[in-house]
């Protein structure tokens, strides 16, 4: 009996976890300003897109993760000396402290 309730707590658990990891790639949806991590916000070495998006009063700074949506629609050239309004969609991790953002669309405001 003791097996049997050991095995159902440890598979709620896994499946516990399962869903919580199911729910961190879910898609989400930012809008913000398209700019330079280096040239506009002084927070980076290199270059690099990102998009700031105020959410309650703060900045939230997602990092744009390379892929082809990015490189065709938000080459960097566009915002490294200016900013653009953005609509972005995609999912979002957390690399090494940051919120990293690997886009499936965007809409650049002209």
């Amino acid at each position: 009996m003791k097996k049997i309730l050991l095995g159902l707590s440890i598979t709620g658990l896994f499946l516990l976890g399962a869903g919580t990891t199911f729910a961190a790639d879910k898609g989400v949806t930012i809008k913000g300003e398209a700019q330079c991590a280096k040239c506009s916000l002084k927070k980076s070495d290199k270059c690099a897109n990102v998009i700031v998006e105020k959410a309650d009063g703060k900045e939230v700074v997602y990092y744009v993760a390379k892929n082809e949506v990015g490189d065709k629609s938000l080459p960097h050239k566009l915002i490294c000396q200016a900013t653009k309004k953005v609509e972005a969609h995609g999912t979002c991790k957390e690399v090494d402290g940051k919120k990293e953002l690997t886009l499936t669309s965007i809409k650049v405001a002209e």
